[in-house]
């Protein structure tokens, strides 16, 4: 147990939710554990969703809102048991997790199926999780049809159900001060990780020997674990784009890419560097790094209140599609190879996403059929990169050359924030990896 714990934040999100519903519940419930193998479980993960509303992490866990002139917020969890914490460590218990979290009532999830066919009595609708998990499905419907079959006694049920991730989607989107002192820290600790891993490599180590370095550095400074599986590839493995072996050798004039983040308190962070395994770029790893970085500035450039979400992407695609032109990987005008789409020979993805409790997070990013602009407190991705496969027509120093660079920035009330702040420019690489270190 936490005493720090200020559960004022997760308080504001549930009335807030609640004001948007106005009259009906909202029921949301955490993610299951689940079996790795026969009698062990993966690492447990709280469901985001339920997470940014209670800051509960007990699994078996059911947040239920009332909305009205007077919400009700109820959750319901496992009861305090004495004997499996022995096994399994603390547990809260409805009575301490009602005081510790800020609710007007909490119960056992025992309780559940008896007490919430009693709270939609009446009720015009239900907000829920839908589509997701089909037993939990299966059981709203059962509390639906439990209050239908009261029908000759004068009550009502809910005649809407309604999938309450369009309302969380959009709170999500916007991160309040709480968050983005997570995600700071976040942010803090990945970079530390990067530059780590930096000063770490050289030729004759592995790639799982660099990954290794960076899960040193997340955990050493309180992260719960990756925010996502760490990406460490070498040489050709980094024009693969989800490469996650992670087990090669790394070569002498070869690059390292590395897209890794780590999670604190249900937060990520998401950072790419790509460095030179030697210490020192080539002159053509040097260009094409360059033009991967220039790319990222005016990308990073555009990402201001009032933009529209797609314009750091097309900032990245035109200077990089203007580069592949100036190197002879594509021929024609920068506007005929954007037209066609030839420039995703080389850049075949997004330059960003929304960013959060998930990695890839919530958040619409073209509602009615146009981009959405840019809002302070949203936080997102910006990573351009460049990925050369051998070809008939590939210049051979260019041949096997995968390089992206990412970093998370938060837009603010005048531009923007940089989060992520460890070494991107060749000369800070170089200086960094050239450094004397233990």
């Amino acid at each position: 147990m936490d005493p720090m714990f200020n559960y004022s934040p997760f308080q504001q999100r549930r009335l807030r939710l609640a004001q948007q519903i106005t009259r009906g519940v909202a029921i949301v419930c955490t993610a299951p554990e689940r079996t790795r193998n026969r009698d062990t479980h993966h690492p447990y993960r709280f469901d985001s969703y339920f997470y940014h509303l209670t800051g509960f992490t007990e699994p078996e866990a059911v947040l239920l809102i009332v909305a009205g002139d007077k919400p009700r917020h109820l959750l319901f969890c496992r009861d305090k048991n004495l004997d499996r914490e022995i096994w399994d460590g603390f547990r809260f218990g409805p009575q301490a997790a009602q005081v510790h979290f800020g609710f007007d009532e909490a119960y056992s999830i025992d309780q559940l199926d008896t007490i919430v066919p009693d709270l939609l009595v009446d009720q015009p609708a239900v907000f829920t999780h839908l589509g997701a998990d089909t037993d939990w499905d299966s059981r709203v419907w059962h509390w639906i049809n439990t209050v239908r079959n009261r029908a000759r006694s004068g009550v009502h049920a809910p005649r809407d159900v309604i999938d309450v991730h369009t309302l969380l989607d959009e709170m999500r989107l916007f991160k309040d001060p709480h968050e983005l002192e997570l995600m700071r820290k976040a942010a803090l600790i990945s970079s530390g990780a990067h530059e780590r891993a930096m000063m770490t490599t050289r030729p004759g180590l592995t790639e799982y020997a660099i990954e290794a370095e960076l899960l040193h550095e997340f955990r050493r400074w309180g992260a719960q674990a990756p925010a996502y599986p760490s990406i460490v590839a070498s040489g050709a493995n980094a024009c693969v784009l989800h490469y996650i072996n992670n087990n090669a050798p790394l070569k002498e004039g070869d690059l390292l890419l590395i897209d890794a983040g780590c999670e604190v308190d249900g937060y990520a962070s998401d950072i790419t560097r790509t460095f030179p395994i030697n210490g020192r770029f080539n002159a053509a790893q040097k260009t094409l790094y360059n033009l991967v970085l220039a790319a990222q500035s005016a990308a990073i450039a555009q990402v201001k209140p009032g933009q529209s979400w797609n314009a750091p992407h097309e900032a990245a695609v035109q200077v990089l599609t203007q580069g592949f032109i100036d190197l002879d990987l594509l021929q024609g005008s920068v506007d005929e190879a954007i037209e066609k789409q030839t420039y995703q020979s080389f850049y075949m993805h997004r330059t960003g996403h929304w960013l959060g409790l998930d990695v890839h997070d919530a958040g619409d990013y073209k509602p009615e059929g146009q981009w959405r602009p840019l809002a302070p407190g949203m936080v997102l991705t910006v990573e351009p990169g460049c990925y050369i496969r051998p070809g008939p027509k590939i210049p051979p120093e260019l041949e096997n050359i995968g390089i992206r660079i990412e970093d998370d920035v938060l837009v603010t009330e005048s531009g923007h924030e940089v989060l992520t702040t460890c070494a991107k420019t060749i000369e800070q690489i170089e200086t960094l990896m050239a450094a004397p270190h233990h």
